[in-house]
């Protein structure tokens, strides 16, 4: 069973990562609104990743006979003035959720909670890959700028890097 501690902190995760879906998917909306559907598609997938990662939390806390407990979610930033400004924003976040998820491992390892540590090491291996891809493609966008036949070639290639229910909206 779940120190008290450790379900409060796994609690504040899941709404972490609920939050994360919310913030992506407004970016999401951000670039369809712009007419850039790679883009858009691309965010959609990764709102669609970070949902994941909030019912695998949400599960593993009913696993442990925890209590989730949802939290309200603040409205997520809707305007950017840029494509950088956006994945900027993006790496931001990525890495809070990275510092989070450290946090709490090394909560488990005072609690002396060795299967909520283990746990956790899917999401720190995760965040490692979760920001490596969202600064690549920033690093792009820095090399770009706002040079309109770049923006369409890097929009296209997200967006071909993305499944197709992400690109379309539609679940398979």
């Amino acid at each position: 069973m779940l120190s008290e501690k450790m379900q409060a902190a796994l609690n504040a995760q899941v709404n972490m990562e609920f939050n994360a879906f919310y913030t992506y998917l407004s970016m999401s909306a951000h670039f369809e609104n712009q007419g850039f559907r790679g883009f858009a598609a691309w965010l959609r997938h990764h709102a669609t990743e970070e949902n994941g990662h909030a019912m695998k939390l949400y599960d593993y806390l009913n696993e442990r006979r925890g209590k989730v407990t949802l939290k309200a979610l603040g409205d997520p930033p809707t305007e950017w003035a840029d494509t950088v400004s956006v994945f900027e924003d993006a790496l931001k976040h990525e890495q809070k959720v990275t510092a989070s998820i450290n946090r709490l491992v090394d909560l488990a390892y005072e609690e002396r909670d060795h299967a909520t540590a283990s746990f956790l090491q899917w999401f720190v291996d995760e965040q490692v890959e979760e920001e490596a891809i969202v600064d690549a493609v920033l690093n792009d966008l820095r090399r770009v700028g706002d040079f309109g036949p770049g923006l369409f070639m890097l929009d296209n290639q997200l967006g071909a890097q993305t499944p197709a229910e992400a690109a379309t909206g539609d679940a398979t």
